[in-house]
């Protein structure tokens, strides 16, 4: 049995997520985490540091500042300055320089993870868009993870995404057929487009206070399958790891301060807010600041709570919307979460408007905090999030919970090690 921790990459990293799940297992040390934009690359190397120990000079050459699509570039260094944009960077020569290889040294990669941004997959994405994100160039990020995959050649690779990659088809192609054929090509193995239905994955499932569906595609190198080192061992070890128990918004969130809507009061900075804590002096967590909601937000956000307007029909939810604002819309635009339930997807248009997430506490009458968001989400209490608003709530919707990570993190190394 391998005692030595396993090691890995994570491509499109965001704030780091599923990095985090990983190395909270304590089976593995992250090489490099690629990522795009600053916002995300600022959270995570700040986490590097402050929770994991990394120096700050580590923590700045792990976190690659990196735009993947150019991939060769990427790999084998040489980086122009404008390509890599650092903010705030003091020494970057030698990651210029050398690239992930250069990063990596000699050491062996056993894992790649990661998963393309999924706007060009998601059904939602595709509804918004006049050629449902057929000519979005996200629906090809996959090639540049595969390129990283064939530079390094892993024992294994964990691909993430929303269920809807199963059904996107650009090009008049399933991009589950593309990728299949792509990693074959490159000596990988992973499931046949038509069982890959089996690899979505609930987030509720495993100790995460949330409904959230990802597909987690494993592929490994054929070489190396056997009777016991095969996909459909990961799998069950992978499932495993849930549990019975199911977290509710409660267990999650219940035990923040609570806020009182309290119009015309300005802070001593001058900012205007709707709601101020419930108690006095209580001490607010950092992040922990409802959004401004306008009256008529409020009261809307009080009477949908009131009036259980979640277990309504679909017309009486939009006629309520109706009714209260004077339009005639054919959409319902209100969701409020339920204490003792796991909440629903948390998601990046939180940082637009909170209107699907309204808090389940009438008297409160606001939608959830990014503290909130980010504790659904599962990332530890102690994860900072110091960007605007609204970048923190991006960030938090786009990622991996931790904690789902973990699990899958954990069913790995077992497996490695069997």
């Amino acid at each position: 049995m391998r005692n030595k921790k396993l090691t890995f990459i994570d491509l499109f990293a965001g704030c780091g997520g599923l990095s985090e799940g990983f190395i909270m297992s304590g089976k593995y040390d992250a090489l490099a985490h690629v990522e795009w934009e600053i916002p995300m690359v600022r959270t995570l190397r700040s986490r590097l540091k402050k929770k994991w120990q990394h120096t700050n000079e580590d923590a700045f050459k792990r976190v690659v500042h990196f735009d993947i699509q150019k991939t060769d570039e990427l790999i084998n260094g040489n980086w122009v300055e404008d390509t890599v944009k650092d903010f705030g960077a003091t020494n970057h020569v030698n990651v210029i320089e050398r690239g992930l290889k250069g990063l990596v040294g000699k050491k062996t990669v056993d894992l790649i993870i990661g998963g393309p941004p999924c706007q060009a997959y998601s059904i939602a994405g595709r509804a918004q868009d006049a050629n449902s994100m057929k000519e979005d160039y996200r629906n090809f990020l996959f090639e540049s993870f595969i390129k990283v995959v064939d530079a390094f050649q892993p024992n294994m690779f964990v691909f993430e995404n929303v269920p809807g990659i199963l059904s996107a088809n650009p090009g008049g192609k399933l991009v589950t057929e593309r990728i299949y054929e792509s990693f074959k090509d490159f000596g990988y193995q992973i499931l046949e487009p038509k069982e890959l239905k089996s690899t979505v994955l609930t987030s509720s499932n495993f100790g995460v206070a949330q409904n959230r569906k990802r597909v987690i595609i494993i592929g490994l190198k054929n070489n190396l399958i056997s009777e016991s080192f095969n996909l459909k061992s990961i799998y069950s070890e992978i499932n495993i790891q849930k549990s019975e128990k199911v977290k509710t918004l409660f267990d999650a969130i219940g035990h923040l301060p609570k806020f009182k809507p309290a119009f015309d009061v300005k802070l001593k900075n001058g900012k205007k807010v709707s709601h101020i804590p419930l108690l006095e002096n209580c001490i607010i967590p950092e992040n922990h600041e409802p959004r401004f909601h306008n009256k008529r937000d409020v009261n809307i956000f009080k009477k949908w709570v009131l009036n259980k307007m979640n277990n309504r029909s679909m017309e009486e939810r939009i006629q309520f919307y109706n009714n209260l604002v004077g339009k005639n819309s054919k959409h319902s635009k209100y969701r409020s979460l339920e204490w003792d339930k796991p909440s629903q997807t948390i998601v990046a248009h939180l940082n637009k408007d909170g209107l699907l997430f309204i808090h389940p506490d009438a008297n409160q009458g606001r939608s959830i905090t990014v503290k909130e968001a980010a504790l659904i989400q599962s990332f530890p209490d102690d994860y900072e999030f110091k960007e605007t608003m609204g970048n923190n709530y991006k960030m938090i919707g786009n990622a991996v919970p931790p904690e789902m990570a973990r699990k899958i993190a954990i069913a790995i190394s077992k497996f490695f090690n069997k």
